[in-house]
């Protein structure tokens, strides 16, 4: 019984490891320009981005979008996708603990308790 425990918290231990490290890459290697951008910003200067980028978004709502042609239309889209990925790399980071380590804590907990 001992044996099988310990084979499956190693099973689950492997699992949870391998998942932590594919979650932990953003955009999975996609927008290096994007991320090389922010990652040598400083905090002020990503809140000051970042107050910019919110009140550009601002005006593009409060348009009148109903007169632009569509090839201002798709301008605008692109600008809000490339705001999109941008504040997405600024708020990137953090601790990414997967559902098997999950169940790892747990099951430790219970055997330590």
């Amino acid at each position: 019984m001992k044996n099988i425990l310990h084979r499956f918290i190693l099973t689950c231990m492997l699992l949870s490891f391998t998942a932590g490290s594919f979650a932990a890459i953003p955009n999975n290697g996609k927008d290096d320009k994007t991320n090389g951008k922010v990652s040598a910003m400083t905090d002020a200067q990503k809140e000051a981005r970042l107050e910019e980028i919110k009140s550009r978004v601002e005006e593009i709502k409060n348009m009148d979008k109903s007169t632009l042609s569509k090839s201002e239309r798709k301008e605008l889209k692109a600008e809000l996708k490339s705001y999109n990925k941008e504040m997405k790399a600024m708020r990137r980071g953090g601790i990414y603990i997967s559902f098997a380590g999950i169940i790892i804590i747990v099951l430790l907990l219970i055997l330590i308790l």
